[in-house]
């Protein structure tokens, strides 16, 4: 099989408008509020989403008690809520992976990919094409996120606030 590999731009209208491409937000919230509020917001981009994965940073955070509609913790595509006392321990775990990180070389990681997506066709051999989703992830830009994380979130404990989590 032909494959097409696409490295995903960031700045490409096209690239952004793709089912791979995902980004998130994470926000401050009273869990104890009789209605749905989020006070401030910090918005998770494409890399930052997809180096949170790959790193292991989500699945370490698995390890704190999340409160999901999924039942599953933090997962993808899914909302999840950390309650502030839960947040201590998150920021130690942030903490870790900051020192990690900033030791780590640029490198490509695949997102996904389709055997014979119906966009790729055939190609002239007759062969199906496939294509396969990459994205380069900056540790040095990783980190950088992991701090403004660690700010929110030492700011929504400070206040008082839960966080909640859209990947």
């Amino acid at each position: 099989m032909n494959v097409t590999h696409i490295l995903i731009d960031d700045s490409n209208p096209l690239h952004r408008e793709l089912p791979i491409y995902r980004s998130g937000q994470v926000s401050s919230v009273r869990l104890s509020d009789s209605s749905y509020r989020a006070y401030a917001a910090l918005e998770l981009s494409a890399h930052d989403l997809a180096a949170l994965f790959h790193y292991g940073v989500i699945e370490a955070f698995n390890a704190l008690r999340f409160i999901s509609e999924s039942g599953k913790g933090l997962d993808s595509w899914d909302e999840a809520f950390l309650p502030s006392g839960q947040i201590p321990a998150m920021l130690r775990i942030i903490g870790d992976f900051i020192e990690t990180l900033s030791r780590n070389e640029p490198e490509r990681i695949l997102l996904g990919w389709h055997d014979v997506p119906e966009e790729a066709g055939i190609s002239p051999d007759g062969a199906p094409l496939g294509i396969a989703y990459w994205r380069e992830i900056d540790p040095a830009k990783s980190v950088e996120f992991l701090v403004r994380l660690r700010e929110f979130a030492e700011e929504a404990a400070r206040d008082g606030y839960d966080l909640e989590f859209i990947l």
